[in-house]
């Protein structure tokens, strides 16, 4: 890996997902060839950020249903089982699986998916703001250029946020999937049931249900450090060397986000002049309350 890398998550978050990987990059690009450090400032509010990740992700764990869970592992021991050529404890295994899909629909007959699975997967671009331009400098050339293949792990690596990635059985067809492979074990035909049995785990759907841009987030809680301290009559002037470092760095991460795409230039461009008026008010020592309500407000509405 060339340019750039994916930072580690935190056990916290291992337990909840994965680290998302990127190609290797072509050789003629002229970029760095370590990930490139990011300030101290940025790299304080690290622990805020992970701990976002972690409670939207419990958060959507709060919509799994045990029944879901077992309908899928006794689905999956069932097959297990096949192999083993165990008919009648598999046959046992896709009962409590039907068993556990019926209370499911009897609870919500309308209920379409019914979630498994909630999977958190970081793909944290460490690069500064003028390796991300030279990136997408080069893979605007190399597309210009017709080659697609040496421009395509270029745009794949132009990402720096959190998805949260969901697991459901469709309700609609998996429990006639399960019924199904009955009939099979009866007649003798393990290697249909089995192939069936996979079919049916095959239609699992995994959907995107949440995105978080990491350098809006970051600006966000580099926005609510410097409020704390904006709010302070009586800061050092080392606090103030701190406050005006976290608005530089909110700034930095409001252009990463906007050069990655995660709004347009005409959202961003407000929130750069609240800055500015932000920094105007705070010099000098100066504190205040409400300086910052206007821009929580845009970088809430930003990532709707």
């Amino acid at each position: 890996m060339k340019d750039l890398a994916l930072k580690t998550l935190p056990a916290a978050l291992l337990s909840l997902g994965l680290v998302a990987s990127v190609p290797a990059l072509g050789k003629d690009t002229a970029l760095p060839n370590k990930p490139q450090a990011q300030s101290k400032t940025t790299e304080s509010v690290q622990p805020q950020v992970d701990a976002k990740a972690t409670d939207q992700a419990a958060e959507k764990r709060k919509k799994i249903t045990a029944d879901a869970v077992d309908a899928v592992n006794e689905t999956k021991r069932a097959l297990g089982l096949l192999a083993e050529k165990k008919t009648d404890q598999a046959l046992a295994a896709l009962a409590r699986a039907t068993g556990k899909l019926e209370l499911i629909l009897a609870r919500d007959p309308k209920l379409a998916l019914a979630p498994v699975d909630v999977e958190v997967v970081t793909y944290d671009l460490l690069a500064n703001l003028d390796t991300v331009k030279a990136m997408i400098h080069d893979a605007e050339g190399y597309l210009a250029d017709g080659e697609v293949q040496k421009a395509r792990p270029l745009v794949a690596s132009l990402a720096s946020e959190i998805v949260f990635r969901t697991t459901s059985i469709p309700l609609a067809s998996y429990p006639a999937a399960i019924k199904a492979v009955t009939p099979l074990i009866d007649d003798g035909k393990l290697d249909e049931a089995k192939a069936a049995l996979q079919a049916a785990l095959n239609t699992l759907v995994i959907s995107t249900d949440g995105v978080i841009p990491l350098p809006v987030l970051r600006a966000e809680n580099l926005l609510k450090k410097a409020e704390t301290l904006s709010e302070n009559e009586k800061r050092a002037a080392k606090d103030n060397e701190t406050l005006a470092g976290q608005l530089v760095e909110a700034r930095n991460q409001l252009k990463m986000a906007e050069v990655l795409g995660y709004g347009t230039k005409k959202s961003f461009k407000p929130m750069y002049e609240q800055l500015d008026q932000i920094e105007q008010k705070t010099a000098g020592g100066k504190s205040g309350k409400g300086w910052f309500d206007r821009i929580k407000q845009q970088l809430s509405d930003l990532v709707k």
